[in-house]
């Protein structure tokens, strides 16, 4: 194994013990909605669970909109496990590209495991609201148990709002969705494959440079 695929590896498998030890603690310790201030009262633990993705957005309600995401989900890590794969047999990737890949790819497998295995480590509440969901008809009605169809777990929240004076935010949230460790390592590989783009993948921005430099052909009649 070669130096990139060891971190590769000690990085997903350090993100998924800490996002699920983080999980467990807080979904055997902490009460629904329960909320404990850590730097103050801007950035805080409040135990929420949701059927969605990162930050809680979702692909629609009910269970069978839960389903979809979760196979979304594994069809999106098979994909991550084996384009990280290629990029570690290719000698020039960089190491930098190595992590941000293997961070999206452990934030969706912690999430997926939520998703796939809560349901049956934990005891069902059936009077927890987060376990009752909208069905096509606009009524609530109770989730379906079992494989794919448990609920994330999600703990931090930036309790902060934008000042009064800044136009069109001012008074919102800064940043309101209540996340967990899985969802910021998604975000910051995603962050950094967006920011980094140029330095990733130079024979693309090359090629870019010589198609807009190139003079176009001139037809003579």
């Amino acid at each position: 194994m070669n130096k990139k695929a060891i971190i590769a590896v000690v990085l997903i498998l350090g993100i998924l013990i800490v996002d699920q030890v983080v999980k467990v603690w807080i979904k055997t310790t902490f009460e629904l909605h329960e909320t404990v201030n850590v730097f103050g009262d801007w950035f805080r633990l409040m135990y929420i669970e949701n059927q969605g993705m990162a930050f809680g957005t979702t692909l629609g309600s009910g269970s069978w909109a839960k389903l979809a995401l979760s196979i979304f989900r594994l069809l999106a890590i098979s994909g991550l496990i084996y384009y990280l794969i290629k990029q570690l047999r290719n000698r020039s990737v960089r190491t930098e590209y190595i992590v941000a890949i293997s961070l999206v790819l452990a934030g969706a497998t912690g999430n997926l495991i939520d998703s796939a295995v809560y349901d049956y480590v934990f005891e069902f509440d059936p009077s927890s609201p987060f376990n009752w969901v909208l069905n096509s008809e606009g009524e609530y009605v109770m989730r379906k148990q079992g494989f794919l169809f448990a609920n994330v777990v999600d703990m931090f929240q930036f309790n902060a709002r934008w000042p009064e004076w800044v136009p069109w935010l001012g008074g919102e949230d800064v940043f309101g969705a209540i996340w967990n460790v899985a969802d910021a390592a998604i975000t910051c590989g995603v962050i950094m494959i967006l920011i980094r783009q140029r330095t990733y993948f130079p024979s693309s921005g090359k090629k870019k440079k010589e198609d807009k430099n190139e003079e176009p052909e001139v037809i003579q009649e």
